[in-house]
């Protein structure tokens, strides 16, 4: 079942360097949400704290809280790994893993956490694959390497193989940036057909494909030159390109700035 992100007063380091100040935000449940604003601003940092991925970053940090349906996912008790189970994240560049099998592809996080029943293994990649838009494709070749995909077809099955183990949340980083058209296009119908079941957070630099796909938009902008990126604003995708808040927002979207 997807669920709500709160993200409240949160600073993010780098070591000493403080890379985002202050963000607090609503991320609301079966809907997509895009991170836009100019490069350097700390939107794919911001990404990363939703699911601890910037922990792996050495001598990153944050202060401040993201909260999942109001559970804190940086208590002291809480799995790093548990929580990147939870919210899936699919990356710029389609990274599947490229000695494996489209089929074990999908099925790796299944294994992570012991699965090892094969008719269980067999339903989940099925209902992965059509849940991304993929089976079609590749049902007559399942034990092919996924590194011999199209590159679009590669994503897909990346976002296949996030889906696999049931998170609540999907977060993707820049996913169309090294596609083609016709393959972005065919991840943003996905992005349309599985918001419904998930959380949706998108960064993208393509505005049109912000108004495309989000329900709401959330810019980013740097205060200065070396000061920390922050959120200018967050609201309805619609009156954010139409009529923003923030000065700083519009130069943006119309491209006098960025």
């Amino acid at each position: 079942m997807a669920k709500r992100i709160d993200v409240q007063d949160l600073d993010i380091y780098y070591g000493k360097f403080k890379a985002v100040e202050g963000v607090s935000m609503r991320i609301e449940p079966r809907s997509v949400t895009a991170f836009i604003g100019p490069s350097g601003c700390g939107k794919s940092t911001v990404l990363r704290t939703l699911n601890r991925m910037h922990e792996v970053i050495p001598g990153a940090s944050v202060d401040g809280q993201v909260l999942l349906d109001d559970k804190d996912l940086y208590a002291k008790d809480m799995d790093p790994v548990a929580v990147r189970r939870t919210i899936g994240m699919v990356f710029q560049r389609p990274n599947p893993f490229p000695t494996m099998s489209i089929f074990d592809n999908v099925a790796a996080g299944l294994r992570l956490n012991g699965v090892k029943n094969r008719k269980v293994l067999s339903e989940t990649v099925e209902r992965s694959l059509k849940g991304a838009n993929l089976w079609n494709e590749v049902k007559d070749r399942l034990d092919k390497p996924g590194a011999g995909l199209s590159g679009g077809q590669q994503q897909r099955l990346c976002i296949a193989r996030a889906i696999a183990v049931s998170p609540e949340v999907l977060l993707m980083d820049e996913p169309c940036s090294a596609l083609d058209p016709i393959s972005t296009l065919a991840i943003e119908d996905l992005i349309h057909e599985i918001k419904e079941k998930y959380t949706i957070v998108i960064v993208t630099h393509n505005m049109q494909q912000a108004a495309r796909v989000s329900d709401r938009t959330a810019f980013f902008n740097l205060a200065a030159t070396g000061k920390p990126g922050k959120l200018i604003e967050i609201d309805d995708t619609q009156k954010m390109f139409n009529r923003p808040s923030e000065k700083a927002t519009e130069d943006y979207i119309s491209g006098r700035f960025g």
